[in-house]
């Protein structure tokens, strides 16, 4: 009879094995193992997403551009998804959405980061001033439902502003990875050349694969490319006609509004769509009723009218939140009691133990929060 060999186990892999287990979080009780390593190692914890920030550059005076190497929790992503980054600033955790910028089929399995810097962005400000190779990031796994299809037709025709280039990017740049060979039309706005993000890497891919094609609208001070806001003579500059076409667009409401009139003009079904902008909000505060009570802090507090999460922070509560606007889902808590009404479709859900997005949920009258 032959020898049966048991192979050993490496010695990272016993390391492995013995950060996950349920014996050492008992002895590092009550913190964990995750309080003790990411003193050490961040990367290895072993139950949150973190990534090391491995690369920075600044395409453009109002961006940085960051490569991330996430940790062995990651799971991975779709182009178009979005994930939550969290920074610590002045002692607080604060976390912002934004969307990935590479190929779904990176080999190195890094992600690419474009963030664009507001005036009252927090984060973004913070990421472009501090950013540094060797910093770690918190980040969510990725979610959201603006992403390619698993089937594509023979055209696809991307269109994005601003800041919405980063997940049309990724989709331009996960097609041509996968070797698609239909026609892939993609038409890009920002305010001038000088904030045009990816300008020369579009420019490169054009001329790379033969059935890329690429234009550049300008909204303000054109010295080329295509001037003014979007039409229909801007969409012919880069595609024939959208019918028939997968279509993708990201971008301001602007953008999305001129893009639904074209396509409604000519009787075609609705893009998908996304964009990165807060949807208004209109809060009746007069007419607010009732109380909040956040159970698991203890504390109640009149109910003033506003989003819940505005409601909790006034109370000096500090929930997870990320977008402010009901897309990350970073801020859902578990609703006791109660109704609400979602600030953006005016939906009432007085369902009992029910998640609800408290950015954007306000309460009708009692409501009581396992916060």
């Amino acid at each position: 009879m032959p020898a049966l060999t048991i192979p050993t186990p490496s010695p990272r892999r016993i390391g492995r094995r013995l950060l996950h287990s349920s014996l050492l979080d008992a002895l590092a009780f009550p913190h964990g193992t995750d309080r003790y390593l990411e003193l050490v190692r961040p990367l290895m914890v072993k139950h949150d997403v973190r990534a090391e920030v491995i690369a920075v550059r600044r395409q453009t005076p109002k961006s940085v551009t960051l490569t991330l190497r996430p940790n062995e929790i990651w799971r991975g992503l779709r182009a178009g998804q979005f994930i939550s980054v969290s920074v610590e600033i002045d002692g607080v955790r604060e976390s912002r959405p934004y969307s990935p910028a590479g190929s779904q089929h990176a080999p190195d399995g890094t992600l690419e980061l474009t963030v664009s810097t507001h005036p009252e962005g927090k984060v973004s400000r913070h990421l472009r001033e501090h950013a540094r190779p060797g910093m770690i990031v918190g980040l969510s796994q990725a979610q959201g439902e603006f992403v390619l299809g698993d089937s594509l037709p023979e055209r696809v025709l991307l269109i994005s502003g601003g800041s919405g280039i980063t997940p049309v990017m990724a989709m331009l740049r996960t097609l041509c990875d996968a070797g698609y060979d239909g026609e892939v039309a993609f038409l890009n706005y920002a305010r001038s050349p000088e904030l045009a993000l990816y300008g020369r890497e579009l420019g490169r891919l054009a001329r790379r694969h033969g059935n890329v094609s690429v234009a550049h609208g300008f909204t303000r001070g054109r010295r080329r490319g295509l001037g003014g806001r979007f039409c229909r003579e801007h969409l012919r500059a880069v595609a024939a006609e959208p019918a028939g076409a997968a279509t993708f667009v990201c971008g301001p409401p602007t953008l999305i509004d001129s893009v639904r009139a074209v396509w409604a003009e000519d009787g075609l079904p609705e893009p998908v769509l996304e964009t990165f902008t807060p949807p208004a909000m209109r809060f009746d505060r007069d007419s607010a009723e009732g109380a909040v009570s956040f159970a698991a802090s203890g504390c109640e507090a009149a109910n003033s009218g506003l989003p819940l999460l505005d409601q909790a922070e006034d109370a000096g509560l500090a929930p997870d939140h990320g977008c402010r606007m009901g897309i990350c889902n970073t801020c859902s808590c578990r609703k006791l009691e109660g109704t609400v009404k979602n600030v953006i479709t005016g939906e009432l859900s007085g369902a009992r133990e029910e998640q609800i997005r408290i950015c954007v949920s306000v309460p009708v009258g009692d409501v009581a929060l396992d916060l």
